[in-house]
């Protein structure tokens, strides 16, 4: 049997060097524990804890800068979704990656994660989710470049689970998954990953 590379991520960071708020971690603490991953952008640090799509590009950059690989989440509210806003946040909260140069876009990896999805046992669609990952793609194409949008993985981050994974695997711009609650469970856990091996 082989095993697929473990990687840790960390939840977030400081976007300046070398924080001296005790509860924020900078971009070299992240780097120096061993780090390769950070995730930014999380539904929960942009709608709990307020980060706004400026904050999360700088942290962007700054991640970027210290040689930290980033998923880049994205996603809506349920508000949004249903007054069929989806696109027009999305690429409003992808707009910071603008300022990124192409040899950075290998290092980040996009998650759609739709809010209204996560925990709330309200699910995506597949069609659904493809539908705004073909959307992220072709924003992708229009405003960075076609190689870029051909190159980067994104991948689904609402409430994946064993029951809907190998049909989200079928879509074709679904490139793999960010699992939350599902990864407690580890029947459904392996049924996730197996599900884009």
């Amino acid at each position: 049997m082989s095993f697929l590379p473990l990687a840790f991520f960390l939840l977030s960071l400081y976007s300046s060097t070398l924080s001296s708020f005790s509860h924020l971690l900078s971009p070299e603490m992240i780097k120096d524990l061993g780090l390769e991953w950070v995730i930014l952008g999380h539904s929960e640090r942009r709608n709990i804890f307020g980060e706004s799509n400026e904050i999360v590009g700088k942290k962007t950059e700054a991640a970027l800068k210290t040689g930290l690989n980033v998923v880049f989440c994205c996603g809506e509210l349920l508000e949004d979704r249903e007054s069929g806003k989806t696109d027009s946040i999305v690429q409003a909260q992808l707009r910071p990656l603008l300022s990124l140069n192409k040899a950075d876009w290998s290092k980040i990896v996009i998650a759609y994660e739709p809010v209204w999805a996560i925990g709330t046992g309200k699910v995506a669609s597949p069609e659904q989710a493809q539908d705004t990952h073909a959307s992220i793609r072709k924003w992708l194409r229009e405003n960075v470049d076609k190689s870029v949008a051909d190159s980067t993985r994104i991948i689904y981050g609402g409430s994946v689970s064993a029951s809907n994974c190998k049909d989200l695997a079928t879509r074709p711009d679904i490139d793999g998954f960010l699992v939350g609650g599902a990864s407690l469970k580890a029947d459904s856990f392996i049924s996730i990953v197996k599900a884009k091996l």
